[in-house]
């Protein structure tokens, strides 16, 4: 079963509650997304590190129901 827009933001907010999220299907097939992630959070982490912080609030769903995630995370 694929994810929604609705509940990768869903698990993201959990994990990192000021995170401004812009999502995109880039297929149509709620399978490819790309994801912009803004939040105070990231501060003096390094790209790897806010990632990381991302894919955790997934809670092990990507490559199972999400198979693509093209990520860009921002300090705000």
């Amino acid at each position: 079963m694929a994810l929604t827009i609705k509940e990768l933001e869903k698990h993201i907010l959990e994990a990192i509650p000021d995170a401004s999220i812009e999502i995109k299907d880039l297929m149509g097939d709620n399978n490819h997304y790309s994801a912009i992630v803004k939040s105070k959070i990231f501060k003096g982490l390094n790209k790897i590190e806010q990632h990381k912080l991302v894919y955790k609030s997934l809670k092990g769903k990507m490559g199972g129901e999400l198979h693509a995630l093209s990520l860009t995370t921002e300090e705000k």
